[in-house]
């Protein structure tokens, strides 16, 4: 199994009765609620928490984007990538991801990442993903072209990656008369791609496609729920005719690691619940799941399988439900060996910093991860025994 730090670099600093008083942490919250000297220790703090994994031999470090909101304070995780494209030595740097329908043009990724792949020695693995909803109303653009603009803006970057230039490009979305990328990537024919999702069917069906066979990520589910989307994930490869690996599959939790279960849930309890309760507070429904942007079948299963699960948040509930992974190292190692058995997943990425957790308890979850959990899931045999997806 490979083990990967996963950071979103929330602005902890936030007043969260503020978040209370309007309703939401993200779009809506008023930026005045932002200290920029608070964000620039923040920014020191997470990044030297990234170079610390690296240094403990995480197989790799992750980034992602996202817009508006306190949860995260990457609006550009390429800037986040190039810096520990520098400062780590052994780590893949994965950006976990660039929400393609977003940009206008997509060159701009093609040309980013393939520096980033220069400067990192070829380290870079391209998280693609629409983005959510809330990224829609930051950025001014349209939901209802979410997926054609995601396929066109995906097809133009693959085939500037791998196709010798310069050619014209004609979509409905993107039009460009030289594709012509300088410089190109080291890695051929181009760095891996990876699909974080939280189990829209339209986007495991797409990843799985023969022709792609990328790496799926499910991202903070209910154990039920990651279940079912890699059994889907497999039934599809199925379909197309390959037989899937652990390799092509991996899952995206929450961790913390205390000495004691109890202690571990004493730390947490509060960090934890506060990102379920009031990080990931949307204004509206119809702004986290705007119309158009999914199709009616995968907002209905999202709805049910996700939103009702993260509702009124507790450590206990969390636990139950598989949504997180708490605990003292024997604890934590036996659950997560125990989820790949069932899911088949090949790569975890473990999200060890959360919410408002300070640097002193953040640090000691890592290195004891690291100490004591790491090492027994880089031995654990992967398998894949997964059953195919309930109809």
């Amino acid at each position: 199994m490979k083990v990967y730090f996963f950071h979103l670099m929330p602005y902890a600093d936030v007043d969260l009765a503020q978040v209370d008083k309007h309703e939401s942490a993200w779009v809506t919250l008023p930026n005045s609620n932002f200290d920029p000297a608070k964000g620039r220790l923040r920014y020191e703090r997470y990044i030297g928490e990234l170079e610390l994994a690296d240094q403990l031999g995480f197989d790799g470090v992750c980034v992602n984007e996202h817009h508006q909101t306190t949860y995260g304070m990457m609006p550009a995780p390429n800037l986040i990538a190039a810096a520990l494209a520098r400062t780590t030595k052994q780590a893949k740097i994965c950006i976990l991801g660039r929400a393609l329908p977003l940009v206008n043009n997509p060159m701009m990724i093609a040309e980013e990442f393939a520096m980033l792949d220069h400067i990192s020695n070829g380290r870079i693995i391209a998280g693609f993903v629409r983005g959510i909803g809330t990224e829609y109303f930051s950025n001014s653009v349209n939901p209802t072209f979410s997926h054609e603009r995601f396929y066109e803006a995906h097809e133009l970057i693959l085939r500037a990656w791998t196709e010798t230039g310069p050619f014209s490009y004609r979509g409905r979305h993107y039009q460009f008369d030289y594709v012509n990328l300088w410089p190109r990537p080291v890695q051929t024919p181009h760095p891996p791609v990876w699909i974080p999702s939280q189990g829209s069917m339209e986007t495991i069906v797409w990843a799985a496609a023969k022709e792609r066979r990328y790496t799926y990520l499910q991202t903070f589910s209910p154990f039920p729920q990651a279940l079912k989307a890699f059994r889907a994930y497999r039934d599809e490869a199925l379909k197309a005719g390959y037989e899937p690996t652990p390799s092509q599959m991996g899952w995206a939790v929450p961790t913390y690691v205390a000495e004691t279960d109890e202690q571990a849930r004493r730390d947490l309890q509060p960090h934890i619940e506060n990102f379920f309760n009031k990080f990931i507070k949307f204004p509206s429904l119809e702004m986290r799941l705007p119309p158009g942007y999914s199709s009616i079948a995968s907002t209905k299963a999202l709805m049910v399988a996700k939103f009702q699960a993260r509702a009124n948040a507790t450590i206990d509930k969390l636990i139950e439900q598989g949504i997180i992974v708490c605990g003292s190292p024997k604890t934590v190692r036996e659950r997560i060996m125990h989820c790949q058995k069932e899911m088949g997943f090949g790569h975890l990425m473990a999200m060890l910093q959360i919410g408002t957790q300070p640097a002193d308890v953040t640090e000691r979850s890592i290195r004891l991860f690291a100490a004591e959990v790491m090492p027994h899931l880089k031995a654990h045999e992967d398998t894949l025994q997964l059953e195919t997806a309930p109809a």
